[in-house]
């Protein structure tokens, strides 16, 4: 039978799958659903290694080695595909050099099917659908035990999660292709059916439905075993904010405004998180779970395969004042348009180095070590190195994932586009904790949102699934790119969407090369010159 990379390429990569203990007695013996039912609900701790599991491939030591043939050094799970789709911007600069293993991102290359980029990504998600369904599979759904019900809505919750973001990365903004191919769509209901017979490709339609009741579902068992006193025990976990802020990511994509905003309260309202002070950002930070305005995030620890690497991990090629590739490569800049859309009362300006390659939010040591290294102006200086330590060799950063920022902001957007006062919830929010001097003057609030969280949320790769859900090109004319990378892409260009891996097409039973996405010709480079930010 051919090798299934659908739902779970998993089986061959992971190096655990910690749930799969919940399918199996010791003697072998074949379980039905119901046995395995009562397993988990007996041995809770399976349960739980099982949810960790599913967070293990959030930050993962070369899952896909074996779907590639070789260990690649941009391969260390989810973590990878923030740093994929932050490259296929126009806000994310950086050389497309040997040090740079972003390169393919840069110039889209990495939407050829047989692209590592491509294997990468699909892998990594359906990696994190196969280790929830294991879990959601195990559980029982009519269960009143709480531990029970937080354990299921993990599951339910990062499914949701993993398929909201698949659904933008496949196919185009929901409005309009409702009836599109999206992607294989495997529950616990039909994995061991599809194994059989492939799957084909769900309707956007149909995988947002799946998404909707996913989270939906995992709120209402947050809720109750929130009641009950079940608190998750660190920020990896998803507690009922976090899943309101993924449905509130979801209402946004599917132009919901009144239910996004509804959610982005409810996210706010649940929290223990608060937005991060403008005393708290005016030095590196975003290193560590446990600040204050995280909600969710990917955590590292220093004994983590990936850290044992040096620098074969998110931080090594994101970072600029940590060893690794960053220091070799060049470092990520921001887009020269759009730093200098911010203005100088803007604690975020210091977030990168000025035209002149230093940052008023650095010290002279840090600065004089900007220069040092030949860094260029732009340069990210907002990801502090592990425990603040200049040029530490121990990359054990924590990743966000979600942070509290981000909900004022979709709070906005919502707001505005539901009739709403959006304009004095963006300027309360921005001046409060980000520019005291700030005041709106464009007439697009919906456009304005988008150039906050472009800079608020810079390099924590969430900015790309705004530029799907508003149906946006890619224009990094005068961003300060390299020659072969000043691209000007137009919004509803094929090339924006992702491609099914070769590998997926040959595998599953239930697709042709005819059902994938256009194999659209790669981009060729336009001449560089100065354009308005859009």
């Amino acid at each position: 039978m051919k090798l299934k990379y659908l739902y779970m390429g998993a089986l061959a990569m992971t190096t655990l799958t910690a749930c799969e203990n919940l399918s199996t007695e010791p003697d072998g013996a074949t379980l039905t659903e119901e046995k395995k039912k009562e397993i988990g609900e007996a041995l809770p701790q399976r349960a739980e290694a099982g949810v960790r599991g599913i967070f293990s491939h959030f930050s993962e030591y070369f899952p896909n080695a074996e779907a590639l043939g070789s260990q690649r050094h941009n391969d260390f799970g989810y973590s990878s595909v923030l740093m994929f789709t932050d490259a296929n911007t126009e806000d994310m600069v950086s050389s497309d050099n040997g040090y740079n293993w972003v390169g393919n991102s840069l110039t889209y290359d990495d939407r050829i099917y047989t692209s590592n980029e491509a294997q990468i990504l699909w892998n990594d998600y359906y990696s994190i659908v196969y280790s929830c369904n294991n879990v959601i599979g195990s559980l029982n759904a009519e269960s009143d035990d709480q531990v029970t019900q937080f354990y299921l809505a993990q599951g339910l919750a990062a499914r949701g999660f993993a398929y909201l973001e698949l659904a933008q990365l496949y196919q185009f903004n929901y409005k309009g292709h409702e009836q599109s191919p999206c992607v294989p769509l495997i529950t616990d209901k039909n994995s061991d059916q599809a194994a059989i017979d492939g799957a084909p490709r769900a309707t956007v339609e149909e995988v947002y439905k799946q998404v909707n009741e996913d989270l939906t579902t995992a709120i209402t068992l947050l809720t109750k075993a929130q009641e009950a006193g079940q608190k998750r025990s660190d920020r990896r976990y998803i507690d009922l904010a976090v899943a309101y802020g993924l449905r509130a990511r979801m209402n946004l994509a599917k132009q919901a405004w009144a239910e996004a905003a509804a959610d982005a309260q409810a996210a706010i309202a649940n929290t223990d998180a608060r937005p991060a002070t403008i005393d708290e950002v005016k030095a590196p930070t975003f290193c560590n779970a446990n600040e204050p305005n995280w909600m969710w995030g990917i955590y590292v620890a220093e004994t983590d395969d990936v850290v044992s690497t040096g620098i074969c991990n998110w931080i090594s090629h994101c970072g600029t004042f940590n060893y690794g590739y960053g220091q070799y490569s060049g470092g990520h800049q921001i887009s020269k348009k759009l730093y200098n859309s911010i203005s100088n009362t803007d604690v975020r300006k210091g977030w990168w180095s000025n035209e002149n390659g230093i940052s008023d939010n650095l010290s002279v040591e840090w600065n004089a070590y900007l220069l040092d290294y030949g860094f260029k102006p732009y340069t990210n200086c907002k990801f502090a190195p592990y425990q603040n330590k200049l040029e530490n060799d121990i990359n054990a950063n924590d990743i966000p994932l979600m942070r509290v920022e981000e909900m004022y902001l979709i709070l906005a957007e919502a707001q505005a586009m539901s009739g709403q006062d959006g304009k004095k919830t963006l300027e309360d929010f921005v001046r409060t904790y980000r520019d005291p001097n700030y005041s709106l003057r464009a007439a697009d609030i919906q456009n304005e949102v988008y150039r906050q969280k472009r800079i608020e949320l810079w390099g924590e790769g969430r900015i790309w699934f705004d530029v799907m859900r508003l149906n946006r090109g890619v224009d990094r004319r005068g961003a300060g790119y390299e020659e072969n990378c000043v691209l000007n892409i137009p919004a509803g260009d094929p090339i924006l969407l992702w491609r099914l891996p070769q590998k997926e097409i040959n595998g599953n039973n239930a697709l042709t090369d005819s059902d994938n996405n256009p194999n659209a010709p790669t981009p060729v480079a336009v001449k560089d010159e100065d354009v308005a930010l859009q």
